[in-house]
Parts: structure tokens; sequence; C-alpha cells
């Protein structure tokens, strides 16, 4: 797809025209400042820039934890605590760096349900979207890897159950476990990796990122319409759209202070709201907690492991559980082939929109089933909610594509926006 057309950068100066010849850098800021941008975005769309400011938040404070940090199972919770305790402003960047995590998986939950509501994944932005979901499955390993690296109880018994997982898989389970812990059972070569990759994982999601970020220039911005810029000239595309700056720089800044206000008072009174106290007593491999959970992002496809408890032919539970599980990842990704409807937005399909809030609540009911001991009716309910989670991208989606009537579609953004804001009397749009 063309991209949209509007103004390019033009050097002026002696200065611009040889650097541009040579690295046009100032030509690819420009041009992703100055992007043409739908004028009728809402506020679902600042999770972009709240996500930016967590990816950076993480890699800032962590290179700085990393360098009082020692990754050796005798002196990983000693360094942590020397940390907090004797490094200045060490619990600071401590505390910013566990509940940025939650942040950026809080941003990056909000980022994927808009995606899901709006049809963001659907033609031409089918790759965006499969690489915004690479983004979200490194983001879970690094979370993961990083969860391990206080080596705690939680820590450590974490790891043991996580890792325990690959084991399950028929034929090579063994030998992928034993590789991935560096040993026959989590010790110091495991806390080793973890933390080597912990460190490098990071880096590989900016380069994602890089990618996904060009992949929707490339496209153009979804809307809450759905509708597509119009592409024939720069006067019709000017009537859909206005540049990202300063238009949706300065919106996107302004959410993202307010956010940070509430984040920095999450940091500065209740630090460990969101933390399990487990991970203060040291990791100890005689001592097995009364009940293991992960941190609460991954809290929803917890409950689909545990869900399964039956065995199905050959295939055991363990096994079918970890299948559910990453399942329930893949056929997010698998959205814009089952989504077989010709209306991209929810806002014109009244039975999707019921399946979609739906959808969101079991998200909800999972979580709160994976923080709850598997026992009782709770593993009944993890069931009947991994069940609606298959069943909303396998059946639902082209199901609804072939037999939903969907409301009216405005032809183009700039008449969706009129309609909310109308130009006033004898006023130019």
């Amino acid at each position: 797809m063309a991209g949209i057309p509007h103004d390019h950068y033009e050097p002026k100066t002696g200065v611009e025209k040889w650097l541009h010849e040579r690295l046009p850098v100032v030509s690819l800021v420009y041009d992703t400042l100055m992007i043409p941008t739908p004028k009728n975005l809402n506020w679902m769309w600042i999770w972009g820039i709240v996500l930016t400011f967590c990816l950076a938040l993480q890699i800032i404070t962590g290179i700085i934890l990393v360098m009082h940090y020692t990754p050796h199972v005798d002196l990983a919770f000693d360094s942590v605590e020397h940390i907090m305790r004797d490094v200045n402003g060490g619990w600071a960047f401590r505390y910013l760096h566990a509940n940025g995590a939650s942040l950026f998986f809080i941003a990056v939950y909000a980022h994927i349900f808009r995606g899901l509501y709006y049809g963001s994944y659907k033609s031409p932005r089918e790759i965006t979207w499969i690489v915004g979901m690479l983004i979200y499955l490194m983001m879970m390993a690094t979370g993961f890897l990083g969860y391990v690296l206080p080596w705690g109880q939680m820590s450590f018994w974490g790891a043991t159950v996580i890792t325990g997982l690959f084991g399950a898989i028929p034929g090579v389970g063994g030998i992928l476990q034993e590789w991935l812990l560096g040993g026959p059972a989590v010790d110091n070569a495991t806390l080793n990796r973890f933390f080597s990759l912990h460190y490098l994982l990071p880096f590989v999601i900016v380069g994602l990122v890089a990618v996904h970020i060009w992949a929707f220039h490339t496209t153009g911005n979804n809307n809450p319409t759905g509708v597509e810029v119009r592409r024939k000239s720069k006067a019709e595309a000017a009537k859909d759209t206005v540049p990202f700056w300063p238009y949706y720089v300065i919106k996107d800044l302004f959410a993202l202070v307010v956010i940070l206000v509430i984040f920095m008072a999450v940091v500065g009174f209740m630090p460990n709201y969101l933390g399990h106290p487990d991970n203060y007593i040291p990791a100890n491999a005689l001592v097995t907690p009364a009940h293991i959970v992960p941190e609460w992002y991954y809290l929803p496809f917890y409950a689909i492991l545990r869900a399964i408890t039956f065995d199905v032919l050959f295939l055991d539970a363990k096994f079918l559980g970890v299948l559910a599980m990453f399942g329930a990842i893949a056929v997010m990704a698998l959205a814009p082939w089952t989504d077989t409807s010709p209306v991209r937005s929810g806002r014109y399909r009244p039975m999707f929109k019921i399946a979609f809030w739906i959808l969101g609540f079991d998200f909800m009911l999972l979580m709160w089933c994976g923080a709850q001991p598997a026992e009782g009716l709770i593993p009944l309910i993890s069931l009947l909610g991994a069940i609606y989670w298959f069943a909303y991208f396998l059946v639902i989606l082209p199901v609804l594509g072939w037999t939903e009537k969907t409301l009216p579609v405005p032809e183009t953004i700039e008449a969706d926006f009129d309609a909310h804001y109308p130009p006033k009397s004898g006023s130019a749009k």
C-alpha cells in the first residue's frame, strides 16, 4: 500500500543538504513527526507513548541495577538487599524497575485489546499485528527471566515450575529442559543463563519495536471507524488527517503525565502491592511455598495451563496444559485470518461488541482464577474461561463475519470527525 501523501523534508541550507546526502537522519525524524495521522483518534491511542516510555525506563533502570547485582545463587538475594539498603537511590531504581514491568503490561494489554476491538489487525496491517505479538512474547519471556533474578522463594519455585513445563514435551522435553536450566535442576547455571537473557532480550524488543513502527508508518494508523485515509492526493489526505506533531504528540504527552502521576504514587507509597511477600524470603529448595503464583500479568495464561486436568488419548494433562497456554497466545496472532467480517471496527458490529466485552470479562476472570489455589471449582471455572477464549478467536469471529448485520460505516474519516465535532457556521474545514 502506498504511503499517505504529504510534504516531505526538504533541506534548505548547505549544511542540511550535505548531511541529507550522506545521512538523512533529519529527514527520518521530520517524516516521523509530521506523518499524517487520522484526526479522529480517541484516547485509546495513547498507549504507544506509554509503551515507549516503559521500554526506555526498563532499559535505563536495568542497566543501573546490573552494576550492583551479582548473578550467583549464594549472593543474588544479598546483592538485591544491598541495592535496596546501601546503594544511593537503589531502592528507587529497583521499585521503578519492578513496577515499570507492571505498567508495561497494563499498557500492552490495553494496546492489544484496543487493536482487537477496532480491528487493527485486519488488512493491510497483518504484519504490524504479528510483530506486535512477537514483542508481547519477548516481553513475557523477559519478565519471567527477571522475576527469577531476586532469588527469593517465589523466584526459585516459579523457575522450577515454568521450566518444568518444557519437560512435558514428548521426546525432546527432558533435553530441552536440561539445556534451559544448564543442568538437572534450577541452580547457579540457571541463574546465570536467565540473567544473561534478561539483559539481552530488551534490546531484541527495541529492534522489534522499530520494525513495528516502520510497519504501521507504511500502512498508516488504524482509527475508530476502521475507514482508511484517502490517498489519491495530498488535499484529500489532509481532510482526513493532521500531522502527528504537534497534535498527537501533545495529547500523548498529557496522557503520559497523568499516568506517570499514578505510577509514581504507586512506586512511592505502595511499591510492593503487586509483588509477592514470599520473594523477600531467600530461595530454599527444601521448602515449597503453600501456593506458587507467577506475576499478575501471567495469571490468565497460568489459569489456562492449570485448567487442563485430564489426559486425552496418549497426551497427558501436563503437556495439554502447555499446548493450551501457548495456544491461547497463538490464537490472538491468528485474528487477522479468523475474523472474516468486512467491517473493521467493532463500533459498527453490535453482536461483536457483546462477544468482545465477554472476552474482556473472561480475561479478568482467568486472571482471578490464576491467583487462586487449584482446588474446588477453580479448575472448572478456568476450563470454561479457556473454552470461551479459544471459541472467541476460532469460532465466534469467523461465524460473526458471515452472519452479523452491521451498522452503516462512515464513508470517510472526515465525515466521522465532522459528525462528532461539527464545523462552526461559516468556518472552513
